[in-house]
């Protein structure tokens, strides 16, 4: 399955901001298969959000996000590299 990092502009946002649409985010995800949400980083200084998700294709995650009311920028696919891949 593909990952891709978003990335969301988003602005300052408070914690509770964050976890409401979180779980908006979580409620979108449980009706659409095969999207998984694996974690986010939040860059307060950018006012953007980075986050990795799994997905078939680029645009069930911006459906996701259009049904979620969750801003996207951009989706990118994404490898991931490990220090041990390499030694």
């Amino acid at each position: 399955m593909p990952k891709y990092i978003l990335i969301r502009t988003v602005g300052e946002v408070s914690e509770e901001e964050i976890e409401t649409a979180a779980k908006r985010s979580i409620e979108v995800i449980e009706q659409m298969p095969g999207v998984r949400w694996i974690r986010s980083y939040y860059s307060a200084e950018e006012g953007k959000l980075y986050c990795e998700y799994e997905a078939p294709n680029a645009e069930l995650l911006f459906e996701h996000a259009q049904r979620a009311r969750l801003p996207l920028d951009r989706a990118e696919v994404v490898r991931e590299l490990e220090p041990a891949m390499f030694r």
